[in-house]
């Protein structure tokens, strides 16, 4: 169940100890994992941490349009910790393929290291998708709106973006048995799943309903 929204005044503080507890894990799995082989440059690893950089840096993007756009406090805490904690996680992305001596762009196509990837969603405007992201006439459309408007939009664009967030890390998990790449994706998949539930009430406070799930339940 979704906390109150009365509750996201609290967030902040439980959002940095939330970035500091991955951030402790992270770094004795790096201990581990640095005994272990580097991931070559084609593993899950390398393509889980590649494709969820993009895909976080579209949702820290989407939520600075609306934390300026909108005047509700709590939607603009909410953009806020999504922000925060996103850009904390791209960051250490980041750093893997930095330790791993790989470099941050690949030749490779996007979603190649996921099994099923090619059911990433085409976008209506040709590009070929990661899952949840949204389009170039969407990122527009987004931009183009103002007050409810653009906050309804943003909620329906930002809870497929977290479904296909949750689809990427489950399938890295399935994939890796690689510790700080495991803990990474877990802790994405629980604090996505938890702005989801929060997202769909904020939704439903607004008389709008989101956007067809692309995510299998569990």
């Amino acid at each position: 169940m979704a906390a109150p929204l009365s509750d996201l005044a609290r967030r902040p503080a439980v959002l940095v100890a939330g970035v500091l507890t991955v951030a402790l894990c992270v770094a004795a799995g790096m201990l581990i994992g640095s005994r272990r082989a580097t991931p070559r440059d084609d593993s899950a690893e390398a393509g889980f941490a590649r494709d969820m950089a993009t895909h976080h840096a579209q949702a820290v993007d989407m939520s600075f349009v609306v934390r300026d756009k909108s005047t509700d406090q709590d939607l603009r805490t909410l953009a806020s910790d999504i922000i925060v904690t996103q850009s904390a996680q791209r960051g250490m992305f980041m750093g893997w393929l930095q330790q791993w001596g790989l470099p941050q762009a690949s030749a490779r196509p996007r979603m190649a290291w996921m099994p099923g990837h090619v059911h990433s969603a085409p976008a209506t405007d040709g590009a070929v998708l990661m899952h949840g992201m949204a389009s170039n006439g969407e990122l527009r459309s987004l931009e183009d709106a103002s007050g409810v408007d653009a906050e309804i939009r943003f909620l329906q664009l930002m809870i497929r973006h977290h479904e296909g967030g949750v689809i990427m890390a489950r399938a890295l998990m399935a994939l890796s048995d690689r510790r700080e790449l495991v803990q990474m994706a877990k802790s994405i998949d629980e604090g996505q799943r938890a702005e989801i539930a929060l997202m769909r009430s904020m939704l439903a406070a607004r008389g709008a309903q989101p956007l067809a799930s692309i995510l299998e339940q569990p």
